[in-house]
C-alpha cells in the first residue's frame, strides 16, 4: 500500500514538474498504473483470495490496458493539434523517421 501511494505521489509530482503535454502523460500514466496495481495487488493479499480480490485483479488488467491506451490518444492528439514538445524530443522523434 505504501508503495502504491508513493508512485501516486511521484506521479502527481511529475504532472507539476515536466515541461510539456508528453512528458506529463508520460509520468501520470505511468506512475497510476504501477500505483494503483500496487494497492489493488496489495488489497487481494489482505483479503485472501475470494470473487472480491477476482474482481480486483481485473480491475488491475482493465487499468493496465486503458491507462496505456488514454496516454496514446492524449499524446496523439496533441501532436496533431500542434501543442510545442522539447527540442530533445523532436530531435529524437525525427531521427527515428530518417529525416
Amino acid at each position: 500500500m505504501v508503495a502504491g501511494t508513493f508512485f501516486f505521489a511521484m506521479g502527481t509530482l511529475g504532472l507539476w514538474r515536466f515541461p510539456d503535454v508528453f512528458s506529463r502523460a508520460h509520468a501520470s500514466t505511468k506512475c497510476d498504473t504501477l500505483g494503483c496495481g500496487l494497492i489493488l495487488l496489495s488489497m487481494v493479499v489482505r483479503s485472501g483470495f475470494s470473487l472480491a480480490s477476482l474482481k480486483m485483479l481485473l480491475i488491475i488488467g482493465f487499468i493496465w490496458l486503458t491507462n496505456a491506451t488514454a496516454a496514446h490518444v492524449i499524446g496523439n492528439t496533441a501532436l496533431k493539434q500542434g501543442y510545442p514538445m522539447l527540442k530533445e524530443t523532436r530531435t529524437w522523434i525525427y531521427r527515428g523517421r530518417g529525416e
